[in-house]
């Protein structure tokens, strides 16, 4: 069983990216299964074909501890058999984020849900960083394989370059390895150029650049993947192209994050950040 974590800034596509990875390897034959670990409980509406799965913490707090929860509540089966969770998290401003995932990963682990036969267990994880609900896949030992979503734009590769520096803290520990850089494209000045370099000075490799289509918001709002609603269009076979290299990558490193001014310089060098003038230059 190969349990993946996907991250990313918030935003960039992570929870629709994970989604039609997992449909592509569910469809090649693998026996898949989400955990959104996220309060927002997005990850998973495309599978379901549901706005938002009920979590385990919110049903833990009506019901007053997770203990009285049947497994059959929060672990639901959708598109082609993929079985589906939410960790949900605390309510907004209250407790920590972190406590709600690894709650929820404990409960589904003495429930049955990690079937012997499980292929991939793929955790679509908080964008925030600074949240103690970002590292928990990893630092409870369960996610040993880390892929990032990123962008050409600046807040997405500086949100990467941020990640792998919560990934180097568990990688000589707990044995976690980044897997690649996917580009969700955003058609951004030199973008795939861009993020292979970023890739390089991470110490890593660019997976897979999923070119911008218009078909990924037909499909959801639809609630479906790509590869359910549109399975002949080109971006269906983008995203199996993914889950194949996924399938398939043995080029697992330990992240070597950039400074703030090594980031700054690499977006110069491409001409997406202008250099500053010394303030004695004006004068």
């Amino acid at each position: 069983m190969r349990q993946i974590a996907v991250y990313g800034k918030g935003g960039i596509g992570k929870s629709t990216t994970t989604q039609n990875v997992v449909a592509g390897l569910s469809e090649a034959g693998y026996k898949c299964m989400i955990v959104g670990c996220d309060r927002k409980a997005d990850a998973t509406r495309l599978i379901l074909h549901k706005k938002a799965q009920t979590t385990v913490m919110d049903l833990a707090r009506e019901r007053g501890t997770v203990e009285d929860l049947e497994i059959e509540e929060v672990l639901l089966t959708g598109y082609r058999g993929i079985r589906c969770a939410e960790s949900g998290g605390p309510e907004p401003g209250v407790g920590c984020a972190g406590r709600g995932v690894i709650t929820a990963i404990n409960f589904l682990e003495e429930n049955g849900a990690y079937e012997a036969d499980t292929d991939f267990v793929f955790y679509d994880v908080l964008g925030d960083v600074v949240c103690g609900g970002f590292a928990m896949p990893i630092r409870e030992g369960k996610a040993k394989e880390i892929y990032i979503v990123t962008s050409g734009e600046m807040m997405a590769m500086y949100a990467a370059n941020n990640i792998s520096k919560g990934i180097l803290k568990y990688a000589q520990s707990g044995g976690v390895r980044i897997g690649g850089l996917i580009c969700n494209s955003r058609e951004t000045d030199k973008e795939y150029e861009l993020i292979a370099e970023l890739a390089k000075r991470l110490n890593t490799h660019m997976i897979h650049f999923i070119p911008r289509e218009n078909e990924v918001q037909r499909a959801e709002l639809r609630r479906q993947t790509v590869i359910e609603y549109s399975p002949e269009h080109k971006q269906a076979d983008e995203y199996r192209s993914l889950a194949k290299k996924i399938a398939e990558n043995k080029n697992f490193t330990i992240p070597t994050p950039m400074t703030m001014d090594d980031l700054e310089q690499l977006l110069m060098d491409f001409g997406i950040l202008e250099a500053e003038e010394p303030e004695d230059a004006a004068v």
